[in-house]
């Protein structure tokens, strides 16, 4: 029996987190036809076929799944390795973005013990929406980002976040006509799915604000202005959650992905956090 190579198990994993060949060879840097060569590889090794691949989609065989868990922990054990051999050599600057309601709920934990582990690094958090940092990251402005994905292939897939419709219970906005909403910046994804929801329903609305800025759309929720869509991690206490009951549109989930720079490569603080992140918020994708 042959040992499993690290980098046909790296292949593998990629494959699985992006959906598709030609999203696996960017986050692994490797050509395509390189990646489908280990995939190869790596089922003469394990004498079994561990992926079905169709023009149009891909999907785990049995054995697929059964070997899935094992090649995470395989790599993750290979980064704690390098971390534990080169902690002391970690040092620069880490550009990492993440939007405002994401940066707390997710990332502080995480921002906690990178900087125990690796003090030489200086952090630069920019806190703004995922379309911005979108463009920062592919710009190089940015190293590493969480971001809410705008197209189904965008960076290596973490988790959904459900989006929830908030009010405040004094001013009742939602039994208005047109349902005044408070809305996220022109552009993002969660914008385009509540508008979408709300026509479907064929229901009139106006927009009465528009801001990037969670706190903004909370004070126009409080001054009784509008109801608002926040991602169900940032609705703070005392604001209801809305629903079917008030009249309005089920939601749907965003998906958030980690998304890096092709400028980062090389970078061991980089290489670290993004290992760091996956570990801690990365579940498994839906099925193909």
């Amino acid at each position: 029996m042959q040992d499993l190579q690290l980098d046909w198990l790296r292949a593998f994993v990629a494959v699985v987190d992006a959906g598709s060949l030609s999203a696996a060879a960017g986050q692994v840097h490797r050509s395509q036809s390189a990646v489908s060569m280990q995939l190869k590889k790596l089922e003469q090794a394990a004498g079994c076929v561990l992926l079905l691949r169709s023009p149009r989609a891909l999907a785990l065989t049995a054995a697929g799944a059964e070997l899935l868990p094992h090649a995470r922990r395989v790599l993750a054990a290979h980064a704690a390795a390098l971390d534990t051999l080169h902690a002391a050599q970690v040092s620069g600057q880490l550009r990492l973005g993440v939007p405002e309601d994401y940066a707390v709920a997710y990332l502080g934990n995480v921002l906690r013990d990178y900087a125990g582990r690796f003090p030489a690094v200086e952090i630069n958090l920019v806190c703004e929406q995922s379309t911005a940092l979108i463009r920062k990251v592919e710009s190089g402005e940015l190293d590493l980002a969480v971001v809410s994905r705008d197209a189904p292939d965008r960076g290596e897939y973490l988790f959904d976040e459900a989006m929830v419709w908030v009010g405040d219970s004094q001013h009742a906005a939602w039994l208005r006509e047109p349902l005044p909403i408070a809305l996220y910046e022109l552009g993002s994804r969660a914008r385009s799915a509540v508008l979408d929801a709300v026509e479907a329903r064929q229901r009139a609305w106006r927009v009465v604000y528009s801001s990037p800025s969670v706190a903004g759309q909370l004070a126009a929720v409080h001054s009784g202005m509008a109801v608002a869509v926040l991602t169900a991690c940032s609705v703070p206490a005392g604001i209801q959650v809305l629903g079917s009951a008030q009249g309005l549109p089920a939601l749907p989930a965003l998906q958030v992905a980690l998304i890096r720079s092709p400028h980062s490569q090389g970078a061991r603080a980089c290489d670290v956090m993004q290992q760091m992140i996956r570990q801690a918020l990365r579940k498994e994708p839906p099925a193909f």
